[in-house]
């Protein structure tokens, strides 16, 4: 079985200050990580790495079995898929829902001049279907809930069928209500055997989705802990 991640002494240093510190990680294709740790532990920079919008000072970064700093980055990110607080900000508030998911076939964030054939709407279709957001296709992103925004990001990551799934804190300011079924939508996802390896961001144990079997657990860039979820 191929790992989808695999870094060796993955450093990160900004400045004076060290954002990662020496992590080794490897992440399999069957597999649904989440990483904990408390805000500044490093776990966003790892997700940075991990999405290949950030090469590490040193060590080695392996994803989807390409090194970074050896590879075009721009042939790699569009096999993975990615929801951020940093790229939600980026996705023009009056653009249509339909087009916030099909634009990410070319990579995009809003829509240009590209021209998308049936097959792209009809996936964007399915996705939004999939995540209960189908009614909202034709609303522009900016009228839209957190809770319906978060949906939307995570249809856009899953458009171009990705090897590798990374989310941000996806529950991330919505109230309890919003949490839970956002929860229980990323379960589902975490249990199709279909769907991509999946790394999750959080700090709250309460929003790890069931299905999710593998924990990495930071503090101040170091890992703590990893392995089986119920061990870390």
């Amino acid at each position: 079985m191929a790992a989808v991640l695999e870094f060796a002494g993955v450093t990160v240093r900004r400045g004076r200050a060290t954002l990662l510190d020496d992590v080794d990680w490897t992440v399999e294709e069957d597999e649904r990580w989440v990483i904990l740790g408390p805000n500044g532990a490093g776990k966003t920079t790892l997700l940075q790495v991990a999405s290949a919008q950030l090469h590490p000072t040193t060590g080695v970064a392996g994803i989807l079995e390409e090194v970074l700093g050896t590879v075009d980055v721009f042939d790699l990110r569009p096999r993975i898929g990615l929801t951020s607080a940093a790229l939600a900000e980026r996705i023009p508030r009056g653009e249509t829902v339909r087009d916030v998911v099909v634009s990410a076939s070319y990579g995009v964030v809003g829509r240009w001049r590209e021209q998308y054939d049936d097959l792209d709407h009809e996936r964007a279709a399915e996705l939004l279907e999939e995540l209960g957001v189908a009614h909202l296709g034709e609303r522009t992103f900016g009228t839209l809930s957190e809770g319906e925004r978060k949906r939307v990001q995570i249809a856009r990551a899953l458009m171009t069928d990705p090897e590798l799934l990374l989310l941000d804190e996806p529950a991330a300011g919505l109230d309890l209500g919003g949490r839970e079924d956002l929860v229980s939508t990323l379960s589902v996802l975490a249990q199709d055997a279909d769907s991509p390896a999946t790394v999750l961001v959080s700090h709250h144990v309460e929003e790890i989705p069931p299905g999710f079997g593998h924990g990495l657990l930071l503090r101040e860039g170091r890992v703590v802990a990893a392995g089986l979820l119920d061990e870390v």
